[in-house]
């Protein structure tokens, strides 16, 4: 035998592990000779590309390590004192090992199968309490993208809720103090959809104007003032002027709550409770209002119910509206959020409970003061009279400030009045505030020695101080040992199901393996641990980092540039039609408004659409689920002087490959449109086809699908543009790039997210996929996810019928079971999705884009024992459905009218059902060794609308609203 030297493990062989036999096994069964002739029976040969994707070769696990810690050394880790919303943090090791790093929670879906999601349900139930209580308002979210798009988002529900003597009121007040990402962020969103935007000062703004309808002020402000805006909130009241605060969640823990100042809406981040700054994200930003609004809320609510059991279970309460998505009437396109950010923060919170976190607020705010008494002895002018962790310094020295805080290794604000700004935070110690101290009197020429004072007397003006208690649920002052911690967020991983147990077959969602090289970049400090604005040589591993990665995905998808800052997949969506709307209207064709939807389209299509100013118009598909070509035309040629653009999937959201796509493109740029490709599906095209040379204009791309990002239990995400050159100047801009929005020229688009790389921190996962894939992995990814898809679909022949196809009866990445006929029998879709996990399986997704159907994708992960696994259940599970179709099994006392069935369930003395106890538990032989329970029965969803209940209550205050 000889040996090879240069021979390495390859990491796609790792990630869709296929060895030659089940290859071929696999290939019988489909009815192919061979992979690349089921591609050419799936793939329409006139969008094949002509030529293999031109990456870099394939890196090992350990070489692609390697080159990315040389990497990550070019980023460099200063004493950063910059706040402006993003602060560096102390993330508890228990919480990093046993969440962060941990495949259990990060790779666990949405939480809409509550049964199996219980625990990072409950983990999410913590957040909205630690919102609800900290911020002293009645109702709060599961969290939103970032701070400044939920500032944007109260803006948006404000409108919508303008009271009758306010209706025709279109103007939103917005205070200059507040920070400039989210000013930023507020011109891009308001311009489209009418409303316009005022910056000023919050104490001579003009309350009588009837034009104005809401306001947004910052609390503690940009500079670092700590406002009572009691009064300001009272006199917008008094004129029918709604008000929403942004505030800084730590410093809630010593200051007034807003919501006891008579707050409408509070929103901000929740990353300085443990989250990394990560150049910019992911984090958590949270959205809390009052009760009376709780159906305008953006995004997602935990809310508590019962289950069939009637023992206490959660739910995302009021999830029928898909997340307030109203389609052509949405004021929201939020589909996705933080969770796992928000995972974290509530764990940070259940971990020091509300003494540890006031004693950290307490910390921060203590060094601030020290620093304060200290260099006013340095004769500098301390701008800020009230403040919590951050003060505005005027000085004539900023500049050589600058100069020798770089040198010290230390970043400060540098404002554009030629003021500074330093900002303290729970990783600061007294020895960095000590250095800091050294600096400013080196700059200043003091001579004299320094007093300090290690201890010192808590001052916060009376009427600022918090008084009001927060907190007080005992899982909040439960678990401060790490032991009692490390128990206890066991105890919730075992409640969910996710990827470390069996595939998630969902649709349209690509629930594919993260892997553990992937993700090992992620937490380390050079990535983590900067500010996202730096100045750009202290990111220049960032900047490589998106350099190469943007070009690789240029040459996967054949556009010319790639913009990294939407923060999901409808953030992308949205930057995309911004990007389409200003190409318009920089050649004067302001009228052009329309968006052609199809119908079977993502429900964030046209709530981005109607998001971007555009007027939607829902277009038509065929029996085969393919858009239909005629109706499309005949919408075109009606509104082809007003024709923006068309929004299409590919494949289509019904699973084919529609082989009218070509002529599609063709015809909207003739009638002056643009093709906007929803990235959705993007899975079933790399290497085999692209956007571009399909004809698409723009396409937002799911990293966190196709890309490998983790779904985090319902987010992270990342949602970056790609775009053809025309389009280039419309990418979304940033105030911290040179380019705010009120100076943009017209047409030209401002920021869609609060950071200019957006969830800069996960593009390393990305990254990381493409470079250990290569080229050809990337591809042989694709062609498998098609084969794996077809061998379910093979398999389910005869059990169920596969509702669209292409012209050779192949489907694409996913497929759509018709679950229709069972209703005969009193069996819904939902019934198979309860009973799949007695089997230890997540159901595919439900009723989408067809209700009373399960799409099904298998992604290229899974292997083919997992693959049977999975269609030996859906098989048993139509036997079971036979049973009550052939009257074997009874109407409404069935395995699958009450699945699932929890160990309490099966073992509980009495024993009633019509069925056995193994047939519920062991339906297939092999989950009597290996065995998911779900911890709940069945929930009772309409029970949780009725009783609204989205934070932590005591389990006896919970049986009295029972």
């Amino acid at each position: 035998m000889k040996i090879n030297l240069r021979s390495q493990d390859k990491f796609e062989n790792r990630h869709h592990g296929k060895n030659e036999q089940e290859l071929q096994e696999m290939l019988r069964t489909v009815g192919a000779s061979s992979l690349d002739e089921l591609i050419e029976q799936t793939l329409p040969a006139a969008i094949r590309l002509p030529k293999p994707l031109n990456l870099p070769r394939p890196k090992s696990e350990q070489e692609f390590l390697d080159g990315i810690k040389k990497l990550a050394r070019k980023n460099a880790i200063l004493k950063t004192y910059i706040g402006t919303g993003y602060y560096d943090t102390v993330t508890p090791n228990v919480i990093l090992r046993n969440i962060l790093e941990n495949p259990a929670w990060y790779t666990a879906y949405t939480p809409y199968q509550a049964e199996i999601a219980q625990g990072r349900l409950e983990m999410l139930l913590n957040f909205q309490t630690v919102i609800t209580d900290l911020t002293g308002m009645e109702i709060a979210n599961a969290s939103l993208l970032d701070e400044a798009t939920a500032a944007a988002e109260a803006m948006t529900m404000l409108h919508s809720l303008r009271s009758s003597a306010k209706k025709k009121a279109d103007t939103f007040f917005v205070s200059e103090l507040c920070h400039p990402q989210t000013i930023d962020l507020i011109y891009t969103r308001a311009n489209p959809i009418g409303i316009n935007v005022v910056v000023g000062n919050h104490e001579t703004v003009d309350l009588t104007d009837e034009n104005l309808y809401g306001v947004l002020v910052q609390y503690p402000a940009t500079n670092g003032e700590v406002i009572d805006y009691t009064d300001f909130i009272g006199a917008a009241h008094d004129v029918n002027i709604t008000v929403a605060v942004a505030a800084d969640l730590l410093a809630l823990t010593l200051l007034k709550a807003p919501g006891e100042m008579g707050a409408d809406v509070v929103v901000g981040s929740s990353q300085r409770f443990g989250v990394p700054m990560g150049y910019g994200g992911p984090h958590a930003a949270f959205f809390a209002t009052k009760e009376s609004f709780k159906r305008n809320i953006p995004g997602r609510i935990i809310g508590v119910s019962v289950d069939a059991e009637g023992n206490r279970a959660l739910r995302m309460a009021l999830q029928t509206r898909e997340q307030h998505i109203r389609r052509e009437k949405a004021t929201s396109n939020i589909c996705t959020a933080q969770v796992l950010l928000a995972v974290i923060a509530g764990a940070y919170s259940v971990y020091h409970g509300p003494e540890g976190i006031r004693n950290i607020a307490s910390r921060v705010h203590g060094l601030t003061r020290l620093f304060v008494d200290t260099i006013k002895k340095f004769n500098y002018d301390v701008l800020t009279s009230n403040y919590f962790d951050t003060v505005t310094i005027k000085t004539e020295l900023s500049g050589k400030l600058r100069e020798n805080a770089l040198k010290w290794g230390i970043n400060l604000r540098y404002n554009k009045d030629g003021s500074v700004g330093v900002s303290f935070d729970e990783a600061k110690t007294f020895d960095d505030v000590i250095a800091l101290l050294n600096l400013f009197a080196e700059v200043s020429g003091f001579q004299g020695e320094m007093v300090i004072d290690e201890e010192m007397d808590f001052t916060i003006d009376e009427n600022l101080a918090r008084t009001s208690s927060y907190l007080t649920h005992p899982v909040f002052s439960s678990y401060h040992t790490e032991h009692e911690m490390l128990r206890y967020l066991k105890t919730l991983e075992n409640k969910d199901l996710s990827l470390v147990h069996s595939m998630i077959s969902l649709g349209s969602c690509t629930m594919k393996l993260n892997a553990t090289a992937e993700m090992i970049p992620l937490t380390w400090p050079e990535f983590g641990a900067i500010h996202p604005f730096v100045p750009a040589n202290q990111a220049l591993g960032y900047g490589q980092l998106v350099a190469e990665l943007s070009a690789w995905l240029c040459e996967i998808t054949g556009f010319a540039a790639m913009s990294m800052q939407p923060n999901s997949g409808a953030q992308g969506e949205y930057a995309g039609l911004m990007a389409i709307r200003g190409y318009h209207e920089s050649r004067g064709d302001h009228h052009r408004n329309v968006a052609l939807i199809p119908s079977s389209a993502h429900g964030t299509n046209p709530a981005s659409a109607v998001m971007a100013g555009m007027k939607v118009v829902v277009t038509k598909c065929d029996d085969r689920g393919n858009i239909d070509v005629a109706d499309l035309r005949a919408k075109a040629e009606q509104y082809k002087d007003e024709l923006s653009c068309l929004l299409v999937t590919y494949p289509s959201t019904h699973g084919v490959y529609e082989e009218s796509i070509i002529e599609i493109c063709s015809m909207i740029h003739s009638f002056g449109g643009q093709v906007y490709m929803d990235g959705a599906n993007m899975n079933a095209q790399v290497g085999l086809t692209s956007p571009a040379s399909i004809g698409a204009d723009v396409c937002h791309l799911n990293l966190h699908k196709t890309f490998c990002i983790p779904h985090g239990g319902g987010g992270p995400g990342v949602g970056p543009i790609g775009v053809g050159e025309h389009l280039i100047p419309f990418l979304p801009g940033h105030v911290n790039l040179g380019k705010q929005s009120e100076h943009l020229k017209e047409g030209q688009a401002g920021a869609v997210s609060a950071a200019p790389y957006g969830s800069a921190s996960i593009l390393t996962i990305s990254y990381a996929y493409i470079a250990m894939m290569g080229g050809e992995g990337l591809t042989n990814a694709t062609k498998f996810a098609i084969l794996n898809a077809n061998y379910i679909k093979e398999r389910l022949n005869g059990h169920y019928e596969v509702l669209y196809t292409g012209t050779n009866g192949r489907c694409a990445h996913e497929m759509i079971l018709d679950c229709r006929p069972f209703k005969a029998a009193g069996v819904e879709a939902e019934d198979l999705a309860k009973r799949l996990m007695d089997y230890g399986f997540h159901a595919p997704t439900l009723s989408f884009p067809v209700a009373g159907t399960l799409m099904i994708e298998p992604t290229e992960s899974e292997s083919k024992a997992e693959l049977d696994r999975f269609c030996d259940t859906m098989i048993a599970i139509r036997n079971e459905v036979r049973e009550v179709e052939e009257g074997i099994a009874d109407r409404t006392d069935n395995v699958l009218k009450n699945a699932p069935h929890t160990s309490r369930v099966v073992l509980a003395e009495n024993w009633t059902h019509a069925y056995g106890r193994e047939k519920a538990a062991f339906p297939l032989p092999h989950l009597r060794f290996n065995k998911f329970w779900p911890s709940v029965s069945r929930v009772d969803s309409a029970f949780g609308d009725r009783n609204l209940i989205c934070s932590c209550i005591p389990v006896e205050a919970y049986a009295e609203v029972e």
